[in-house]
């Protein structure tokens, strides 16, 4: 069930707001949380009920290894150290079976010539988030930071359907205390407000801008057989926005529909694109990754406590990891390996002490960013040479009107005629990709819009605004790019 969708929207979240409060109200408040749990149970179900042994078999035994590390368990006589062990050990390789398996056959018949069969397996929807919570989850109980002596509360924290397909990520110490209060168990309508405020404009970016902007990247990329330089810097535009807008409209929709029922999501995006290093694009950019990677990666490797080499490679090795955790697949790798080297080298640059005007910081971080999403996005090392050829050694097209005035250029090898040919037929899209751009360096984010949030008739009519144009285009319905990841 998408978000995104006329099921979602009509059906399913009125009736799960409706049954949810309503059994508070009667104070059954176990029933409104199995009530919850069953809802999300079926939401998630609703691509693929295969998936859901899965999903309960996961979080049975994360309940259990958490409760052991917990304590709780008087009988067991383990050592913490190894409990935890097994238990990360037990979500990475479950990750790793669904996720790398084919991946891994692939090289190992690459690299030794033979042919073993893959396994085609299912990827099961929002695994590599859930792992990665519930991961979080255990180290927490590992340090003593969190209790859970309750399975439905358990259960409740990993299956919550705002955000259990594509995050954000959260921990259990920032969600449960919410469910906890008493305050939360009612209806409270400035939430709803500022819930269905949020909802409209995740709604609208992901509906009416994302898709948009997906139909050029996915002609540039996977299409077109050959791409000019404004061609392929129209195609690498229209990803880096068509990924921004996507996922952080995903993750708009899921504060939004969490705070209908009170529960605060943490932020997990704030304006990435106005980054003026790599290390303040991570600091923006899915934010709640950014902080697992940390707090269970990057610090468990030692951080930078262990000198300024150990501290690069602990640097590089985190973003390596980051980058196959993303998907299995070389493009993906190299993706990662991009990123810990830019953050290897903004390191190094800060320790020296050298600083670049704030415009020329910017220009160089977004087109870093611009240049390797191209391997993000890229199915293949040839798709993604095609792009990365097109913007740097491609031939330049202009549109016929423009020959007059620019004629002079021609003698410098530039050509006049049908422009983007292989990834529109609007002229204009390059006017929209930069109006794109424009977009996300000087309109206020939706953390500074919810802030701001008043709800009064100017608001309303807003979000109702929004809200209309995103329903009327429902029809085209499309994944969020996450579910992929």
């Amino acid at each position: 069930m998408l978000f995104n969708s006329y099921i979602f929207i009509f059906a399913f979240l009125p009736v799960v707001f409706l049954g949810y409060f309503y059994l508070n109200h009667l104070r059954l408040s176990s029933a409104a949380k199995a009530f919850l749990v069953a809802a999300s149970l079926f939401f998630y179900s609703w691509w693929n009920i295969a998936y859901l042994p899965i999903t309960l078999a996961s979080m049975l035994f994360n309940y259990v290894v958490g409760n052991t590390l917990n304590e709780n368990f008087q009988k067991i006589r383990l050592h913490k150290k190894t409990v935890l062990t097994v238990g990360i050990v037990a979500n990475v390789a479950l990750l790793g079976y669904f996720k790398y398996t084919d991946f891994l056959i692939e090289n190992f018949n690459a690299l030794l010539g033979t042919s073993v069969p893959l396994l085609h397996l299912a990827l099961p929807l929002a695994i590599s988030f859930f792992t990665f919570q519930q991961i979080a989850y255990l180290v927490d109980s590992y340090r003593g930071e969190t209790r859970e002596y309750d399975f439905l509360n358990y259960a409740l924290f990993v299956t919550f359907f705002p955000q259990l397909i594509a995050g954000p990520i959260v921990h259990h110490a920032e969600m449960m205390p919410q469910f906890a209060s008493k305050w939360n168990c009612v209806k409270r309508y400035r939430n709803i407000a500022s819930g269905l405020f949020i909802f409209s404009i995740g709604l609208f970016k992901k509906v009416i801008i994302a898709d948009s902007f997906a139909v050029w990247a996915t002609a540039g990329f996977d299409h077109a057989p050959q791409l000019d330089m404004i061609e392929a810097w129209t195609t690498s535009l229209s990803y880096t926005l068509q990924l921004y807008f996507d996922f952080s409209g995903y993750t708009d929709m899921a504060i939004g529909a969490a705070l209908l029922f009170n529960i605060k999501l943490p932020i997990n995006f704030n304006s990435p694109y106005k980054a003026t290093s790599i290390q303040d694009f991570w600091r923006r950019w899915h934010i709640t990754l950014s902080r697992f990677l940390k707090e269970y990666v990057y610090i468990p490797l030692g951080g930078n406590k262990k000198g300024e080499i150990r501290t690069y490679g602990n640097l590089f090795a985190t973003f390596l990891i980051g980058g196959i955790w993303h998907g299995a697949g070389w493009t993906f790798l190299f993706w990662g390996f991009l990123h810990g080297m830019a953050m290897v080298i903004h390191r190094a640059w800060q320790k020296i002490g050298l600083r670049l005007h704030w415009l020329l910081a910017w220009f160089l971080t977004f087109n870093f960013i611009n240049i390797t999403w191209v391997f993000f996005r890229a199915k293949s090392w040839e798709d993604a040479i095609k792009v990365l050829n097109g913007m740097f050694a491609g031939d330049i097209v202009l549109s016929p009107a423009w020959q007059e005035r620019f004629d002079k250029f021609s003698e410098h090898g530039v050509r006049f005629g049908h422009w983007l040919q292989h990834i529109s037929n609007d002229p204009y899209t390059l006017y929209w990709v930069l109006g794109g751009v424009l977009i996300v360096l000087l309109l206020p984010n939706s953390n500074r819009l919810t802030r701001d949030f008043k709800p009064n008739l100017l608001t309303m009519l807003f979000a109702s605004a929004l809200f209309l144009v995103a329903v009327s285009s429902l029809s085209k319905l499309s994944e969020f790019l996450y579910f992929n990841f």
